[in-house]
């Protein structure tokens, strides 16, 4: 069977719009905690080279990386996402930086490339995540900063503001529940894990090749 990255009618790609441009007070406050965790493990790493799979319309990348730093070179970086709407939404918000289509599954970038990637709410949307995490095994020099939801608190909030009941809680697109336990065995198989965040509700590490 293909992989595939899960789409319906009802998805946002990476949930990008809820995380970034909500007006809701609570999901701004969860979106500072995201940010100010992923922040503080990219200043852990202080990367020449970053790559984004599953990079959306470039939000994240810019929060956490200043223009500057790419106009003066001390800073590369490529978001990847699957998405060609997605990419050409990132190219016109953000065209300081680089953006082309790609799949997790086949990144189309030399082995060892990268001093880090970013993977920040896409392996809950694919079919085979093990495929994927070998990718950026593959393509990364050293580093990885990975999130996910943290399941089963994720659908546990999402079922409390009285959303996606018929999926009990599941957001739409998310193929994969991840416990902390079962996203760390998954990480383990091609990385150590440096640091662990928990930023409500998700899970974030920062791990290195193993």
């Amino acid at each position: 069977m293909e992989n595939t990255v899960a789409v319906d009618s009802d998805f946002v790609a990476g949930n990008y719009f809820d995380k970034y441009r909500s007006g809701n007070p609570i999901h701004q406050k969860l979106m500072r905690g995201f940010l100010n965790n992923a922040f503080a493990l990219v200043q852990c790493v202080r990367p020449n080279e970053v790559l984004e799979v599953g990079c959306g319309p470039g939000d994240l990348a810019s929060n956490l990386f200043r223009q500057s730093d790419i106009e003066s070179k001390t800073l590369a970086y490529i978001g990847t996402d699957v998405s060609p709407q997605e990419i050409e939404k990132a190219k016109k918000n953000y065209p300081y930086f680089e953006f082309q289509e790609a799949s997790i599954y086949e990144l189309p970038f030399d082995d060892n490339r990268f001093d880090l990637v970013l993977a920040c709410e896409v392996l809950e949307h694919l079919e085979t995540p093990q495929i994927a995490v070998s990718e950026i095994a593959r393509v990364t020099n050293r580093y990885a900063i990975v999130s996910v939801p943290w399941e089963p608190t994720w659908r546990a909030l999402n079922m409390l503001r009285g959303k996606y009941l018929t999926r009990f809680g599941n957001t739409p697109g998310h193929l994969q529940n991840f416990s902390r336990s079962a996203i760390r065995r998954l990480l383990r198989t091609r990385f150590k894990i440096i640091a662990e965040r928990r930023p409500l509700p998700w899970s974030m590490f920062l791990v290195e090749i193993a």
